[in-house]
Parts: C-alpha cells; structure tokens; sequence
C-alpha cells in the first residue's frame, strides 16, 4: 500500500462514520475518499503541505478542510470510533505512523562556534 492509499474495505467503514457524523459534510464518496487519503500522504511521509502531490487536490484546500476538521475533532473521534476494529488498524493514523518533517528533529540553526580557540 502506497502512503497515502486505503483499503476499499476499510475506506467504506470510514466512509459510512463520516456520513453519519453530524458536523461532517462527507459529500461525493470519491471527493472524500480523495481528501482522506491526501491527509493520510502527509501524516505518514511527514512531507509539508505544500509538497502534497497535485492527485490529492490543492494543497491549501486539502490543509485547510483537515484543520477544519481537527478544530471539530473529528479525526479524534474517528480514531476512537476504529480504534479497536482490527481492520481499521492502517486507516487510523495514531503516533506510530506519524513522521515528523525533517524541520521538526530539532537541534539548532545556529553555527556551532568553532573548536579550535587559540
């Protein structure tokens, strides 16, 4: 499975949990799935959004509707939803899966002063 893809299993269990979810506006089923697996592609390869490749649609709008989402806590409610659901175990991103962007691995952006002092 490629980073960004789910199971068609798995995608209509999600599917049917985001067309019942009362501050979801799941839309066309392959719009969603579409933004879904976009969001997917940047949790497990820790890429920027911008670097969101074009078939997941507009980085911008992508970012934006996920953080709509994270303001509504619906990406935690469907973690706890399929958190038990075995079949649900690479649909549901949690720490294990998550990559950090290489920005975030921290140490300083400042020169380290030099060794050789006289």
């Amino acid at each position: 499975m490629t980073a960004g893809k789910i199971e068609n299993s798995a995608w209509r269990k999600m599917y049917q949990f985001l067309k019942a979810h009362p501050n979801v506006y799941a839309g066309k089923q392959e719009n969603c799935r579409r933004f879904v697996e976009g969001v997917h592609w940047i949790l497990r390869t820790g890429a920027q959004w911008r670097e969101l490749p074009k078939e997941y649609g507009h980085w911008n709008s992508v970012y934006k509707r996920f953080a709509g989402w994270e303001a509504r806590e619906i990406w935690a409610e469907m973690h706890d939803h399929f958190a038990q659901d075995a079949d649900m175990e690479n649909a549901i991103l949690d720490s294990t899966v998550v990559r950090a962007h290489m920005c975030a691995a921290g140490g300083s952006k400042k020169t380290v002063p030099s060794l050789n002092r006289h």
